[in-house]
């Protein structure tokens, strides 16, 4: 029988810059996770901060590329969506970058302050409002506006949202519109529920908004839920929305940028392909051809890439409390946690994450299910992403073992309910920060303890 490092090197393309075995243990992005763990304990949650401007800056790199390639007569603005990650050390490390914001909510505003108050960001930063407003929203937006955020571009979502800036906004403001997108086709609803349809656009802009608003429109919006992919799905709507665009900037002089909502996708297997200097390109030359054959000059190209940008920072580390065989075929590990409420996305969308043991790969290997420490049913992972079933060492007598789930700093802790109550009081793990000093040398911070019981107790009202 083969050693676990011999399957793996053998199935995929292993080691690579992001994954390396070292007498024996995992190194994740050149970190001995060992000597984390050794020194933290599991179950734990980290995050490498360098691997947030490394992304950014391939991104910005891969479309200044492609716009000095094709000649391309607009600008690129990279936008983080905060929804993906709020915490305050993602934004600090974003905005190292030279980046912008994207914002879904009124407490996303509350951020945007704090930066300010921070001097992370200045009020020349392009806030890119999105999503459907409530009152509380439409009044943080506006008290940026009115305080001279001269870049907070509100997305208009529908048709009345205008009549809320235009009675409170004290003077002239920039502003963007959303088209409704076509979703895929085995999607269960044809358009999206979210942005203003195409057919209502042109009449909206000479009606409601050229000589009658306080606004200004600057920019057209779409999102494509799948994110940018190389299919003809996403060809066609952006296709559709760059003709659209034409036809308004044709009587909307305004009209100078599009916003390519939908980001590029995030490495959830060792077998993952993906061409990004390539879609960067395809995505220019496909917007300056339509432009050229309506006459239009070439629009300045804001992208809002969140997973993209924060995902793959992310780590999750658990160790094996225990092995079980049920039904005398099926061999359970039983973890230190709870996919439910560490890692929702396993259990709510089936998504999957790149995941390898952190020891033991001298050690050969058997096919297992991972089972985590709540008593639902649902509470398992039994498949990676690209393999049929989930391999993973052999434990030996006396020996523990750890792995992890990589590339999950997305999402995870907002749909988990960071800070609140978890199914069956499950703990949110203590969460440890990764960094490098001015010698390269990892420096590690914790900036969360496991919950505790007394903070759940207050949370339930029994302190």
């Amino acid at each position: 029988m083969k050693k676990y490092y011999d399957l793996i090197d053998q199935t995929f393309d292993f080691p690579n810059a992001e994954f390396e075995v070292k007498s024996n243990h995992l190194n994740f992005n050149g970190v001995n996770l060992m000597n984390i763990i050794e020194e933290h304990g599991t179950p734990l949650k980290l995050t490498y901060l360098p691997k947030i401007s490394e992304k950014i800056q391939a991104a910005k790199s891969f479309f200044d590329k492609a716009i000095k390639k094709k000649k391309y007569n607009g600008s690129y603005t990279y936008c983080y969506c905060t929804k993906s990650n709020h915490f305050s050390f993602v934004l600090e490390e974003a905005l190292k970058n030279d980046i912008h914001i994207e914002t879904s909510s009124a407490y996303d505003i509350s951020i945007v302050e704090t930066l300010y108050e921070k001097g992370l960001i200045t009020k020349d930063t392009y806030i890119i409002c999105n999503g459907y407003k409530r009152p509380h929203y439409l009044k943080k937006i506006t008290e940026l506006l009115n305080a001279g955020f001269k870049n907070c571009l509100p997305i208009l979502d529908n048709l009345m949202e205008l009549d809320y800036y235009d009675q409170h906004v004290e003077k002239p403001f920039n502003m963007g519109m959303r088209l409704a997108a076509d979703e895929e086709p085995n999607f269960e609803f044809y358009t999206s529920r979210l942005g203003i349809r195409y057919s209502d656009v042109l009449d909206y802009y000479q009606n409601r908004i050229t000589g009658k608003s306080k606004g200004k429109l600057k920019m057209l919006h779409y999102f494509i839920n799948t994110g940018i992919k190389d299919s003809a799905y996403y060809w066609s709507e952006l296709s559709r929305f760059m003709y659209k665009y034409c036809e308004l900037k044709k009587i909307c002089p305004d009209l100078t940028a599009v916003d390519i909502g939908g980001g590029f996708p995030v490495k959830n297997s060792l077998h993952f392909e993906y061409d990004y200097a390539y879609m960067a390109e395809q995505i220019v030359e496909n917007i300056q051809w339509i432009c050229k054959k309506n006459s239009i000059e070439d629009p300045d190209i804001f992208t809002e890439f969140g997973s993209y940008t924060v995902a793959e920072s992310g780590a999750t580390i658990y160790s094996v409390l225990d092995q079980k065989l049920q039904n005398d075929k099926e061999k359970w590990y039983m973890m230190d946690g709870s996919f439910i409420t560490h890692m929702p996305d396993v259990w709510g969308l089936n998504s999957k994450f790149i995941m390898l043991p952190v020891n033991l790969w001298d050690n050969h290997f058997h096919r297992v299910n991972i089972g985590g420490l709540t008593c639902d049913s649902m509470d398992y992972y039994d498949s990676e992403a690209h393999v049929s079933e989930v391999f993973l060492p052999i434990i030996e007598k006396n020996q523990t073992m750890y792995f992890g789930f990589f590339h999950t700093g997305a999402y995870q802790e907002s749909l988990g309910g960071y800070g609140g109550i978890q199914h069956c009081l499950i703990p949110a793990p203590k969460h440890i920060l990764v960094e490098r000093d001015d010698n390269g040398k990892v420096v590690t911070r914790v900036f969360a303890e496991e919950q505790s019981s007394e903070q759940m107790m207050k949370i339930l009202g029994y302190h």
